[in-house]
């Protein structure tokens, strides 16, 4: 049996304490949990009658026997330093998206987790979406031939009243915009599918609201295989959520995966067709009751296999990078006005840099403040 904990009590907490506080995932459970807030700490610690606690080493020094796993559930910003910090219990992590905001910081998680020979994992759930598996098996058994484009699209509602629950949403330092917080998982799975990229070009804006980072944005990829892709992030889409997609065209064939959580097989067409594909739309269409989605579970299932038997990560630390990557080559872009070449390093990025905007000033020194304590903020 595998005991998580998790560090960060905010709006993802409910997926992850459920999955584990309710007994969902086969040989896992929930051991304790953390957040600088100890009334959401025990909102959380007493709903499924484990310890709770405000200071995450506290908690790793009195219930270190108990805990064998670490999930990160804390603002993106700050993932580095508490995969850093807890590396040292020798836990296994793992970390929801993005890992980092600076390639730099991911590649100092990946180094801390191998140095302590522990494993680190980052939460991809998408992958794991029973129409994106479909997907994916199709690519790997090149029914779809000669790649022609592939797109993702974010079309999701996000008001001014989501960013004003935290100061730390909508900054560069501790979030990022669209295209890190909610679009990243798109974008992974744009790269998982289409392959390494070459060079993106990016626009952005922030729409209609008061945050530091976009909104809005598209950006144009060229793979290095000669594929297009477009991604198109918005949380300006009033009044609700209207999709989450990906659309992958072929020499060979096309596939469209909608909904607003990549739960919803809407085209499946090949040029050779099997006697399979008859069913495919009919069994893949399941939309999902939110933006979550139904892969978290498969995730942890996924997870708690490598640990018990030793296997190989579908999304380890660097597999997580590479979206990270991708993303700072695209704030690059808007930044510099230029199609960004990957490889590179970031220069006019300003993803994970320190906020420059007065109104946000005292909240963040705060944050800061009280993350050095080895508190945390919630997600």
């Amino acid at each position: 049996m595998i005991k998580i904990a998790l560090i960060g009590c905010g709006r993802i907490v409910k997926r992850h304490s459920e999955l584990l506080g309710n007994n969902q995932i086969e040989h896992a459970k929930l051991a304790a949990v953390c957040d600088i807030d100890l009334q959401k700490a025990k909102a959380v610690g007493e709903r499924f009658n484990v310890p709770f606690y405000s200071d995450m080493h506290e908690m790793m020094q009195k219930e270190r026997n108990n805990i064998d796993a670490i999930t990160i559930l804390t603002p993106s910003g700050i993932h580095a330093q508490h995969v850093i910090e807890l590396a040292s219990y020798k836990k296994h992590i793992i970390v929801e998206k993005p890992m980092a905001l600076t390639l730099d910081d991911a590649d100092e998680m990946i180094k801390t987790c191998d140095k302590n020979r522990i494993r680190l994992f980052v939460v991809k759930q998408n992958r794991f979406n029973t129409p994106v598996k479909k997907l994916r098996e199709a690519l790997e058994a090149n029914r779809f031939g000669k790649l022609i484009m592939g797109t993702v699209r974010v079309r999701w509602c996000r008001p001014q009243e989501y960013y004003d629950l935290d100061a730390w949403r909508g900054t560069w330092k501790y979030d990022g915009g669209v295209l890190t917080n909610q679009a990243s998982h798109h974008i992974d799975l744009l790269e998982w599918m289409m392959g390494e990229v070459d060079s993106v070009f990016a626009k952005s804006t922030t729409a209609l609201v008061d945050i530091e980072t976009e909104d809005t944005a598209v950006v144009i990829l060229k793979f290095r295989n000669g594929a297009l892709g477009v991604v198109e992030a918005t949380t300006a889409t009033r009044p609700k959520d209207l999709e989450g997609s990906i659309s992958i065209l072929g020499e060979g064939g096309s596939v469209e995966i909608g909904g607003f959580a990549v739960n919803e097989m809407k085209v499946w067409n090949f040029v050779d067709q099997t006697s399979a594909d008859k069913e495919i739309l009919e069994k893949y269409s399941v939309n999902p009751p939110n933006v979550y989605g139904f892969g978290h579970k498969e995730y942890y299932d996924h997870v708690i296999d490598c640990i018990l038997n030793d296997k190989q990560a579908l999304i380890d630390g660097f597999e997580g990078r590479k979206s990270l990557e991708l993303i700072s080559a695209i704030y690059e872009s808007i930044e510099s006005g230029q199609e960004i070449y990957l490889r590179f390093r970031p220069d006019k990025c300003r993803l994970g840099a320190r906020s420059k905007s007065q109104a946000h000033t005292e909240n963040l020194v705060n944050a800061i403040t009280r993350s050095v304590e080895s508190r945390v903020i919630t997600k």
